[in-house]
């Protein structure tokens, strides 16, 4: 059977091997009657009574007007069928008794309503952080009303009640799994928008209020934040652990040969940000690591590959400088951004022109991969890359990257730099925040990023 989907979460539409399929309305109408009998034959006088009766005057035989639906419908779904071969349609067969009647058959998962239904049921088994990734690809199915094109149609409305009751649950059940997973703020986008749903519901409004208090309460570790209206996002300093900033995609930084063996500290250190990205988020899984780092680097063109002899440890293929190689970390992304070189030494090394471009990079994939969520990084190049840039000019071209880039394109609602203590100056990172406010909110200051550190 060829490549079926349906959907029916706001207007319907159909979808035939990646082709869109066009039906008449009254044709639509008795699609759905017979896929919501979920493969149970519908009979000629049912479909008739179901999808006719109140809207359209029929002149002549019904049956014969109901006949000439089906094959419509078998010809959109069944491109292969054709009524000359005298087979009977794989998609719409005829069940033959005293009254004529007709079963739709597809598989269960063509149908975005019961793909729905199903995903919903299976997170109710699965563990905690599965439960999430199903929950989400539920809600996200959720195009709009369900069986909107039926809606005057009193056959629908159990289907229709069911799918409804589900929506609320399923959003109250993700919002559930959110908080137990330690994020608040997804978990408070989730409860507001069931509190809108049900403004009556003081449960609801009572868990917004909580939620809003524990994200409260996660920004009072933060230094400083910077909004920018016109550019619909924010820049916060905040102080803390990268690896606990639950709700953003994080950024790492890595060198040109993306090393990742931290033992003994010879090639990477356990201590930085790369080799904590390997203990927290992989579990010193360093095997999985690496496997994700090549997937991720498989069509990026290898500019050398060093000798055994030259470089007497770690990895030996290099990639160009500003590589950023994205990671697909459980529901969020990890950016890993080589913005320095390794030399055989086994130092990392960079410069101010090679983070500028890294910093390009970065703000591209995270364009194309960071699904609007705000970004989490560490003051990138002021580690063991060895960069000798200042702490306060760090701050100033990182931001200002940020805030150049996001004039063009909208790259999420926050960019926040995790600073350790007590590595920052209140006083200094102000200044910074200060002097870099002009780059979001005119047109442009005709300076390039970190012009104003200077």
């Amino acid at each position: 059977m060829s490549n079926l989907r349906l959907r029916f979460f706001g207007p319907a539409s159909i979808t035939v091997d990646g082709q869109p399929v066009k039906l008449r309305p009254i044709t639509m109408a008795v699609l759905t009657r017979l896929l919501i009998a979920e493969g149970a034959p519908v009979t000629v006088d049912r479909i008739y009574q179901d999808c006719w009766i109140g809207t359209e005057q029929i002149f002549g035989d019904y049956r014969t007007q109901v006949q000439k639906r089906i094959l419509e419908i078998r010809r959109a779904l069944d491109p292969d069928w054709s009524s000359d071969s005298g087979a009977e349609s794989e998609v719409l067969p005829t069940v033959r008794g005293r009254v004529t009647a007709y079963r739709l058959v597809c598989d269960r998962d063509a149908a975005d309503i019961f793909e729905f239904i199903d995903l919903v049921a299976e997170a109710r088994r699965a563990g905690p952080q599965d439960a999430i990734g199903l929950l989400e690809r539920a809600m996200s199915l959720w195009a709009g009303p369900p069986l909107l094109d039926v809606a005057d149609k009193e056959w629908p409305a159990p289907l229709r009640r069911q799918l409804d009751s589900l929506h609320l649950t399923a959003g109250q059940e993700l919002a559930r799994a959110y908080e137990l997973a330690g994020r608040p703020h997804d978990a408070l986008d989730a409860v507001e928008e069931l509190a809108a749903r049900l403004p009556d519901d003081a449960g609801l409004a009572a868990w917004v209020t909580k939620l809003r208090n524990q994200v409260r309460g996660r920004h009072d570790r933060h230094v400083l934040r910077e909004d920018f209206p016109e550019l619909r996002t924010a820049v916060v300093i905040v102080s803390g652990d990268l690896f606990d900033q639950e709700d953003a995609n994080l950024v790492v930084g890595f060198t040109d040969t993306f090393d990742t063996d931290t033992d003994r500290n010879i090639i990477i250190s356990r201590e930085s940000t790369q080799g904590l990205l390997l203990s927290r988020l992989y579990g010193d899984d360093r095997e999985q690591l690496d496997k994700d780092l090549r997937g991720a680097l498989a069509r990026v063109p290898k500019v050398s590959v060093e000798s055994r002899s030259a470089k007497t440890r770690g990895k030996l293929t290099r990639y160009p400088i500003g590589t950023v190689a994205t990671l697909h970390h459980a529901t969020r992304r990890v950016f890993a951004v080589a913005y320095s070189r390794m030399g055989n030494d086994l130092m990392a090394r960079s410069s101010l022109p090679v983070l500028r471009q890294s910093l390009d990079n970065l703000w591209d994939a995270v364009y194309r991969h960071g699904q609007l969520k705000p970004v989490a990084m560490p003051l990138m190049g002021s580690g063991l890359s060895r960069t000798g840039i200042r702490y306060g000019e760090l701050l100033t071209i990182i931001i200002s990257s940020f805030l150049a880039s996001s004039r063009e394109r909208h790259l999420g609602p926050e960019l926040r730099v995790v600073l350790k203590q007590p590595a920052f100056d209140l006083i200094e990172v102000s200044a910074v925040l200060k002097s870099v406010r002009g780059i979001g909110n005119t047109e442009g200051t005709g300076n390039e990023p970190g012009e104003q550190a200077r």
